[in-house]
């Protein structure tokens, strides 16, 4: 088996174990959905995701709990239940290994937490493989969508890296799982960013590039370890969204978009860049969407 099918089939095992999350799922009906021997079944999933299909099942079945706990007022019996353990005790133990919070706490005082959010592997395999890439026809006119939009004041709640001005080099400094922690902050106005910050809010020996999740003026909650809550005025953002685009090539649609910016002049709405005026952002590439991007701007005073 290549390298390529062996994905693909533990993105069949991902599918399933979604599909049927809120039922018992076996080792042998994991298999036999395959074609596979338990034991190499099991094999290979831990080789492509870390985690044993059963390890995995669990931490996904946990999140989809704590989101439930977090957004809705249920009780906590009811969602052990609903997510296949078998009692609340069973439930509180493997919650609070799971997040460092108890069920009962979190659901009282909803603090960030490590989600596990795991990607489509096979998806993932495409996205960082040229040839299993699909080209695009190079004489297609693309399509940018240009509006501006008023952000209010607000915190940023984010985590900085050292030397960072771009994702990769964020993920190599900081870790690829903040996304986790910012998709779980309920208090949340929009969803998670990543950010290249003005120059007066990089202190020194701090990146460019960072990621973090907007929350109102009044968020008190909890500020994890590493992270930090900076206050940010009301300002005018300009955003561009591509088009549509096959996932696996994302990395073109976003030099598509970066090649329309560089080219736009903004006077064309009245208005001019205003770079320290707010950090210009990025929310994640998701195909279906097109590739957005917000970079801040101020009207032109005639």
């Amino acid at each position: 088996m290549n390298s390529a099918e062996t994905y693909k089939v533990v993105q069949d095992l991902q599918e399933y174990m979604e599909q049927y999350l809120y039922k018992s799922i076996t080792l042998k009906e994991l298999a036999t959905w395959v074609g596979y021997s338990p034991w190499h079944m099991s094999r290979i999933f831990k080789e492509v995701t870390g985690k044993t299909p059963f390890d995995y099942l669990r931490a996904l079945r946990l999140t989809k709990a704590a989101l439930l706990l977090r957004d809705k007022e249920t009780k906590i019996i009811d969602v052990a239940l609903d997510f296949v353990f078998d009692s609340h005790e069973g439930f509180t133990r493997a919650f609070s290994k799971e997040f460092g919070v108890s069920p009962h706490k979190y659901s009282k005082t909803t603090p960030p937490i490590q989600l596990f959010l795991p990607s489509k592997v096979y998806n993932t395999y495409k996205m960082l493989h040229k040839e299993e890439r699909i080209m695009r026809d190079e004489n297609k006119t693309k399509s940018v969508f240009v509006q501006v939009i008023e952000r209010p004041a607000r915190k940023v709640l984010l985590k900085r890296g050292f030397k960072a001005e771009d994702y990769w080099a964020y993920c190599e400094e900081v870790g690829c799982d903040i996304w986790a922690v910012l998709s779980s902050v309920k208090e949340a106005l929009y969803e998670p960013i990543g950010m290249w910050l003005p120059k007066h809010l990089i202190r020194p020996g701090t990146s460019l590039y960072v990621q973090g999740v907007e929350v109102p003026l009044t968020y008190a909650n909890t500020i994890p370890e590493g992270y930090e809550l900076l206050e940010l005025p009301p300002c005018s953002m300009m955003v561009f969204q591509g088009e549509p685009y096959e996932d696996e090539i994302f990395s073109e649609a976003i030099g598509e978009v970066w090649e329309h910016i560089n080219r736009f002049h903004p006077q064309t709405y009245g208005y001019e860049w205003d770079s320290e005026a707010a950090p210009r952002f990025q929310l994640a590439p998701m195909g279906y969407r097109g590739y957005i991007e917000a970079r801040p701007v101020k009207k032109v005073i005639k």
